[in-house]
C-alpha cells in the first residue's frame, strides 16, 4: 500500500504553524501566556442563513453548538471557553483524540486552569451554562440550529448561525468564517488550502483511489436496511475530496435531493455498482457479516471485497462531523484503510 508521503506525515497538519496567532487559552486573552491577537480588522460581519452576525471587535470569550464548531476554533489555535461533551464517538473526556491532543498543545488540557468548560447537549442547546460564561461571540456554523434557538442565542451574545441547513456546511466553509470572525482569515485560508492539498494528494499518489467509484452509506445488519449519504453530505465530500467519484446511481437518483440522506430499498440493492461502498457499523462488525447478508451480497462492491468500514465511532465521528482538526487524524488513522481496498477491488 502507498500513501502520500505528505499524507503520513500529518504533525504538521494537526500542529499548524500559526503560533504567531496563537489565541485564548480557555477564551480570555489575558490568561494565556504571550497569546497574540489576530491580525483582522473589525468590525466584521459574517453572513448565515439567518441572516447577517456583526462582530464589533476580536471575541475573547466563544462558546460553540453542536460539533465541529470548536475544533474549528481550535484548528486556529483559538480554545474556546465552553463547548459541548461529545456524547457520540468521543473519548473518556468527553471529547476527542484530535481535541484533546490540539488542548494540550495550547496548554489548555483537561486538568489545565484554562481548559474549556463543557457542557451537555443531550437535550437541546443548553442557554444556561452557555450564558453563565458571559460569552462575548458564539459560533453554531456547523448545525441544526433552527431560527428559533438562534434568537435566543442572540440575546446571549452575537451568533453565527448555520452556514447551510441540517449539518451540511463544508468544513472549509465553517473555517472560513471562523477565521473571518477572529480576525484570522488569512491563516484560515491558509489551512484550508494545506489539508485540501493533502486530501488530493492521496488520489494523485495512488491511481487506483483516484480512478474508484465510491458509495457512502449505512448498510443495516440488523434490520437489512440501506441508507445513502448523498448531496452536501460529509461523507460524500470526503471521499470526492481524494479524488474519488461518486457513483452514477447516487447522482442520478438525488439530482433534486434536499437532504443528506435517503433510504434505499434493499431489494434494489444490485443496482448500487461502485468499486467502494463506505458503511458506518457496529464495533466487532467484519467485511464477512455483509456478505453473509443475502441482500447485502447484491451491491458490488460488498461481493467484491470494496467494502470500506468504519467500525469505531471515533473513527466514524472523524469523517461524519468532518472539521479543520479532525480531517488531518482521519488522514492519518483511516484513509490508509480506503487505499488499501482501492488497491484490493482495481489492482
Amino acid at each position: 500500500m502507498t500513501l502520500s508521503r505528505r499524507s503520513l506525515v500529518l504533525s504538521a497538519l494537526a500542529v499548524p504553524a500559526l503560533a504567531s496567532c496563537s489565541g485564548a487559552v480557555g477564551g480570555d486573552t489575558d490568561s494565556t501566556d504571550g497569546g497574540g491577537a489576530g491580525d483582522g480588522t473589525f468590525p466584521v460581519t459574517v453572513s448565515h442563513i439567518y441572516g447577517e452576525t456583526e462582530i464589533e471587535a476580536e471575541p475573547t470569550r466563544i462558546v460553540t453548538v453542536s460539533w465541529v464548531n470548536a475544533d474549528t476554533l481550535l484548528a486556529l489555535d483559538i480554545v474556546p471557553a465552553g463547548m459541548p461533551t461529545v456524547t457520540w464517538g468521543g473519548n473518556d473526556n468527553g471529547s476527542t483524540d484530535w481535541i484533546d491532543a490540539k488542548l494540550e498543545e495550547l496548554g489548555a488540557g483537561w486538568d489545565a486552569d484554562g481548559a474549556p468548560t463543557q457542557y451537555d447537549e443531550s437535550d437541546g442547546v443548553n442557554y444556561d451554562e452557555m450564558a453563565a460564561l458571559t460569552p462575548d461571540l458564539i459560533v453554531a456554523a456547523y448545525s441544526g440550529l433552527t431560527e428559533e434557538e438562534y434568537g435566543q442565542l442572540s440575546k446571549i451574545a452575537p451568533t453565527i448561525g448555520p452556514l447551510a441547513p441540517n449539518y451540511t456546511a463544508s468544513w472549509d466553509e465553517v473555517l472560513s468564517a471562523v477565521g473571518q470572525a477572529t480576525g484570522r482569515a488569512d491563516e484560515a485560508s491558509e489551512l484550508a488550502s494545506s489539508i485540501t492539498a493533502d486530501l488530493a494528494a492521496v488520489g494523485e499518489e495512488n491511481p487506483a483511489v483516484a480512478g474508484a467509484t465510491f458509495i457512502a452509506g449505512t448498510l443495516g445488519l440488523a434490520d437489512s436496511s440501506i441508507s445513502l449519504y448523498v448531496g452536501e453530505d460529509t461523507r460524500p465530500r470526503f471521499f470526492t475530496a481524494l479524488g474519488m467519484t461518486q457513483a452514477d446511481v447516487i447522482t442520478e437518483n438525488t439530482e433534486d435531493a434536499d437532504n443528506f440522506f435517503l433510504e434505499w430499498s434493499a431489494e434494489r440493492a444490485d443496482e448500487l455498482d461502485s468499486d467502494i461502498f463506505y458503511t458506518w457499523a457496529e464495533a466487532g462488525s467484519t467485511v464477512e457479516d455483509f456478505q453473509a447478508n443475502d441482500l447485502f451480497a447484491q451491491i458490488p462492491a460488498v461481493s467484491g471485497g470494496g467494502v470500506v468500514l468504519t467500525d469505531d465511532d471515533h473513527l466514524t465521528l472523524s469523517i461524519s462531523a468532518a472539521n479543520a482538526l479532525s480531517l488531518p487524524w482521519a488522514l492519518e488513522n483511516f484513509v490508509p484503510t480506503v487505499v488499501e481496498v482501492a488497491q484490493s477491488v482495481r489492482g
